[in-house]
């Protein structure tokens, strides 16, 4: 019975837990409506993906950006998971800023349209 019981535990941790690849979808955006000369919040929002295994990077003109905070990771239905990573930063008009995803040896940038 012991037996039985432990084979149905690893089994469904196994098929729970062996989802589906699924590459990230990325939002960068800011807080609130940008304006170049005033301070506001980057952030890069990251949802979707599976396995967990994930590295985001704030960038300015291609450089990481200081002092950068990220929510802890969490999932919703069918193990997809998602990531909030932001930073406090004033927008300077000629500097690009983006957000680099790093998932399954992949690596993407997505940039932040100012639409000012």
């Amino acid at each position: 019975m012991k037996i039985y019981l432990s084979v149905a535990v690893i089994s469904l941790v196994f098929f729970s837990v062996n989802a589906k690849d699924s590459p990230p979808k990325v939002q960068v955006y800011t807080h609130i409506p940008g304006d170049y000369g005033v301070p506001n919040t980057l952030i890069c929002h990251v949802t979707g993906f599976h396995p967990p295994d994930i590295v985001i990077t704030l960038l300015e003109d291609g450089r990481e950006m200081a002092n950068a905070k990220q929510t802890d990771l969490a999932f919703e239905d069918r193990w997809q998971f998602y990531l909030t990573k932001s930073v406090p930063f004033t927008p300077v008009k000629g500097k690009t800023y983006a957000c680099r995803v790093n998932h399954r040896d992949k690596a993407n940038e997505h940039y932040w349209d100012p639409d000012m």
